[in-house]
């Protein structure tokens, strides 16, 4: 038993550390343990940035969260583009590293930081002109607007450093880096977490900016991060090794990250358009509702991220097993990490079904906002068990370059499903803000069937990139 527990702690070093193992070769256990590891504490450290943020936020009052849950309803657009283009460049490193084929993972790299440099700029110059008018499109009264539309102009402006942290960090995952993204990430949002209440409340030498201040601290942070990133892909020392003539457009190899992109940007469009839906239909019953609903989701991401970790290190296990010809070894790690999340979120909604009220408080005292967010917090809880499964076999398929199947899923599971049933329910029927809870609940389960179906069905092994 002493040997066990000794055996673990040394493998947690490890992953944490950085470590050079073949993920295609050994105990599969052991590979699955080494990704996971430090891609669970990436997503842990993403996730308590998003709450610490809402925390602080939160002091500001209702109108201020509700602000931040309309932003951060837009700014899905920009995750999805982001994610999207990350997903398709973690399937091709991975299965161009688990060929043996590094000088084409890393100029596969190359290519996507152009590609997300390039989307970036037009989406900057929407959001600095448009914040405003996004707000109100959005719903916001015209006092949300005045005094918080600094807040998605600042974010949305700068999206580059965004945009360039999510893709490179997909990239030194798809390689098997995992140890790398997490440092990033966690010194990324060490400095963001430390800035938001010195640039909101104006603590010590700094300004007081309110809402602004919150924006500010994520671009410094997130903009470090990329700094960071951009180091340690040019100086030569990791499995990806960028020099700068990585960066001449290589059309063709562009055309097929796009093209592979296209079905994950696609995937996070439909469910993050569906976001906003279900946003536009709760902002229809007042800030506190919205507010209550906004830091309840906040909660669950917090909760959701470390499960996100699981999925991503299922992905590259996929692609990195594919490329080395072992489809086999792929299908056994996705079922051992299903299982594994499974578990973890099953505990997490027995939490959320006993402490919904508590949790709610520690950012809020507001009884209005408690009572919203406890119902939502406690609604939503019921399906994590069906999303651990869910979201594991969805990014399965995607580690394995098939997007297009997913993408499928999630339009017929959010579009076609969840925001008409949201609607329907909520404002038909009088179910109000319970009726986007039932909605979200059943598009989950079906996500999840959906998903254990067409990954049995195993057409994704033979899937080419």
């Amino acid at each position: 038993m002493n040997s066990k527990i000794k055996e673990i702690l040394q493998d947690t070093i490890e992953s944490i550390k950085g470590t050079d193992q073949d993920f295609t070769t050994g105990k599969l256990g052991r590979a699955i343990f080494l990704l996971a590891v430090p891609m669970v504490l990436e997503m842990a450290m993403e996730s308590v940035f998003a709450v610490v943020d809402i925390f602080f936020v939160s002091k500001l009052g209702s109108d201020a969260v509700a602000t931040v849950g309309i932003t951060e309803s837009v700014m899905t657009l920009l995750y999805a583009i982001s994610l999207g283009l990350g997903m398709g460049t973690t399937a091709l490193i991975a299965r161009r590293v688990g060929e043996g084929k590094m000088k084409e993972a890393s100029v596969t790299a190359a290519q996507s930081i152009l590609l997300g440099f390039i989307l970036s700029i037009p989406i900057a110059i929407a959001g600095i002109y448009f914040a405003p008018d996004l707000l109100e499109l959005m719903g916001s009264s015209k006092e949300m607007i005045e005094s918080g539309f600094r807040y998605p102009q600042i974010v949305i402006g700068f999206n580059i450093v965004i945009m360039l942290l999510f893709i490179i960090n997909s990239i030194f995952r798809g390689a098997g880096d995992a140890a790398l993204s997490m440092r990033i990430l966690w010194v990324s949002n060490f400095i963001n977490i430390v800035l938001d209440p010195c640039l909101i409340f104006g603590l010590g030498p700094f300004p007081e900016l309110g809402i602004a201040g919150a924006a500010t601290a994520t671009v410094i942070g997130r903009g470090t991060g990329v700094i960071f990133q951009l180091y340690l892909l040019f100086n030569r020392k990791h499995r990806i090794e960028i020099i700068p003539s990585d960066f001449k457009l290589r059309v063709k190899l562009m055309l097929k990250l796009i093209r592979l992109s296209l079905g994950g940007i696609g995937q996070f469009l439909i469910s993050t358009t569906s976001w906003i839906g279900l946003v536009r239909i709760m902002s229809t019953f007042g800030s506190s509702v919205l507010a209550g609903y906004t830091i309840a989701i906040r909660i669950l991401i917090f909760s959701l991220l470390p499960s996100w970790g699981l999925s991503n290190a299922a992905s590259t296990m996929v692609g990195q097993n594919l490329g080395a010809k072992k489809p086999d070894r792929a299908e056994r790690s996705v079922i051992i990490t299903a299982k594994i999340n499974f578990i973890f979120l099953t505990m997490v909604t027995v939490i959320f079904l006993i402490f919904p009220a508590e949790l709610i408080r520690i950012f809020t005292p507001d009884p209005g906002v408690i009572k919203a967010g406890t119902e939502a917090l406690r609604f939503i809880s019921f399906v994590l068990p069906f999303y651990a499964i869910g979201m594991v076999m969805i990014q399965a398929l995607n580690g394995s370059g098939d997007t297009k199947t997913p993408t499928i899923i999630n339009f017929f599971c959010f579009w076609l499903t969840e925001l008409p049933v949201a609607y329907i329910l909520s404002m038909k029927l009088g179910f109000h803000s319970h009726g986007v809870y039932l909605a979200i609940i059943l598009a989950d389960i079906m996500i999840a069937t959906i998903g254990i179906i067409v990954f049995r069905r195993g057409k994704w092994k033979l899937k080419v990139v």
